[in-house]
């Protein structure tokens, strides 16, 4: 039984983790600027905003539940205008020189970043509540024990899909030269501004 919560909340983990958003667009390009580590720990901080989501469904904390639906437009808001800076800070990023790799990254301002950007994404909320019911989670009676496992399983669901994006966009690092980071910082900034610009448009639906 427990070993069955594990797997689903892996399963869960990932399935969340996976679909592409500003946090997989900011992920890669951290890895490419900055190396595997700092693309892995900014995955890190969305699998711990993805637990805490996780743990929030798991007890039945229904309060939580409750006052995330109740303030999901002001989320939203924070997260499209977080989403928007995001995107234009990196737009505007100067690139790196990649003969200087393993530079000074600011790992803990990287895992904050995307802990609040995911904390924030009302999507998160939409697609817990889709994957736990697909997986028969949504209304499962679980002790703690079991929900504790479940949330540790979509924390390490979550973090694996990280670690495999970082793996494998690292491996195209040595690829790109410094003019061709100047593009991935300019698209990358594009498309995250683009995706708060959509969540500040769904505050009117």
């Amino acid at each position: 039984m427990d070993i069955n919560f594990l797997i689903r909340g892996i399963v869960a983990g990932f399935l969340i983790a996976a679909p592409v958003g500003p946090v997989n667009m900011l992920c890669m390009r951290r890895t490419l600027t900055d190396g595997r580590r700092a693309g892995f720990i900014s995955g890190l901080g969305a699998a711990t905003a993805d637990a805490i989501y996780g743990a929030a469904a798991a007890f039945g904390v229904k309060f939580i539940s409750n006052i995330l639906l109740d303030q999901q437009e002001w989320l939203r808001l924070a997260g499209g205008l977080f989403i928007c800076a995001l995107g234009v800070k990196t737009f505007l990023t100067t690139p790196p020189d990649p003969a200087a790799k393993g530079g000074r990254s600011n790992h803990a301002g990287a895992y904050a970043s995307t802990f609040f950007l995911t904390l924030t994404n009302p999507t998160t909320i939409i697609s817990f509540g889709a994957v736990f019911a697909w997986l028969g989670l949504a209304n499962a009676h679980t002790n703690y024990i079991a929900a504790e496992i479940l949330v540790l399983g979509v924390f390490l669901g979550s973090a694996l899909w990280w670690l495999i994006l970082a793996l494998g966009v690292g491996l195209f690092r040595t690829k790109y030269t410094r003019s061709n980071m100047r593009w991935i910082n300019r698209i990358s900034g594009i498309l995250i501004t683009a995706f708060g610009l959509i969540a500040l448009l769904w505050l009117g639906t």
